[in-house]
């Protein structure tokens, strides 16, 4: 797993996403956000999560989908429960997907951000093949990016936001990633 020049990184599976734009000037990514996902919620696998982060999600498919009409959000990364890294935005662009967010008092984290989704639910177990996945592009992710912080999405979104919920092993994952 390289990082190339134009923040895409070799070996994972690419779908580019629209919904990212260009930094503000000067940001530098010091925070990684871990997130999960699931479309619809409680269903893994199938290209919903995709569909989403392209803009290409039909609504109609399914009674969820009907709240998601013209929503359009992105992350850098989704892991999926086999353990497939997909990246849909390059690391030096800016992804939607932390929304309205605070962190260290430092307002709109996807300035100075990468996202990392997990499919997954907050009642749902990650799978070994998830975090194997996420410990690996997390040391690659840091040695290419001053990363200084690690947050949940609930972290950054306080009231607002609870993944990757009480399933998410911090102490398993923050271990093999210091």
């Amino acid at each position: 797993m390289k990082i190339g020049a134009n923040g895409w990184v070799s070996g994972l599976r690419r779908i580019a996403s629209p919904n990212c734009d260009a930094r503000p000037s000067g940001t530098v990514i010091d925070l990684l956000v871990i997130h999960n996902i699931s479309l619809p919620p409680g269903e893994f696998g199938g290209q919903a999560i995709a569909q989403l982060f392209t803009n290409t999600l039909d609504t109609a498919a399914h009674p969820y989908y009907a709240q998601l009409e013209g929503l359009e959000v992105s992350a850098h990364f989704l892991i999926r429960r086999a353990g497939e890294i997909i990246q849909f935005v390059p690391c030096g662009k800016r992804a939607w997907h932390a929304g309205a967010s605070l962190w260290q008092g430092r307002p709109a984290c996807n300035d100075f951000s990468l996202g990392v989704e997990l499919e997954g639910g907050d009642d749902v177990p990650f799978s070994d093949q998830q975090y194997a996945a996420l410990i690996r592009l997390t040391r690659r992710l840091k040695r290419a990016y001053p990363i200084r912080h690690i947050a949940g999405h609930a972290d950054i979104a306080p009231g607002r936001k609870t993944d990757p919920g009480p399933c998410f092993d911090w102490p398993r994952y923050l271990a093999r990633v210091k």
